[in-house]
């Protein structure tokens, strides 16, 4: 794997992190569920996906991406608060990415998986603890969000992460990856 920031990385850094902007301002990236949270999100694939694909720096800067625009985007005082909107999540795509290099000898598929599952539990509970630790909400109610709301998403992220990565670098049935693509993984 190459070291540093690529011209490569930097191009899937703005890309995937223009896609979960246009997921938060157009709203496509909240879906409405009757919870305690109002909607579970997607907008933290975007992060996870960059992390196994590319590296924690690049995982690392969308979720950077992701946190500034919920910030600039926020419409409860929660989110206006830098220590809940951006600082967890820049720990979306680290945590994919280790998560992903500790288990891609395993197999791909259960690699991406399980990043796709870390990731998206690291964005919910890294807000949801941050939250409680500002006083935005009491511990039971955050308990009961990241139930009903974190772990349907986080089933959703493992579902679409593994789609989009495994087509990313073409794996074949037996979870080895078919043709490399541009730089080693």
């Amino acid at each position: 794997m190459e070291k540093g920031l690529t011209v490569r990385r930097i191009v899937i850094a703005g890309v995937l992190g223009a896609i979960a902007i246009l997921l938060g301002v157009t709203r496509l990236g909240y879906i409405p569920v009757p919870t305690a949270a109002g909607n579970a999100t997607i907008l933290h694939i975007p992060a996870v996906i960059g992390g196994i694909m590319e590296g924690w720096g690049v995982g690392m800067i969308i979720g950077l991406i992701f946190g500034v625009s919920s910030f600039l985007n926020a419409t409860v005082p929660l989110f206006k608060d830098p220590l809940v909107a951006i600082l967890p999540r820049l720990f979306i795509g680290v945590t994919a990415y280790l998560t992903y290099v500790g288990l891609k000898n395993v197999n791909q598929y259960v690699a991406i998986g399980v990043a796709g599952f870390v990731g998206s539990m690291t964005n919910t509970l890294l807000v949801l603890g941050m939250a409680v630790i500002r006083g935005y909400m009491a511990a039971g109610v955050a308990a009961t969000v990241a139930i009903t709301s974190g772990l349907p998403e986080a089933i959703v992220s493992v579902i679409v992460t593994l789609a989009v990565v495994a087509a990313w670098k073409k794996l074949g049935s037996s979870g080895k990856q078919k043709s490399k693509i541009s730089g080693d993984l």
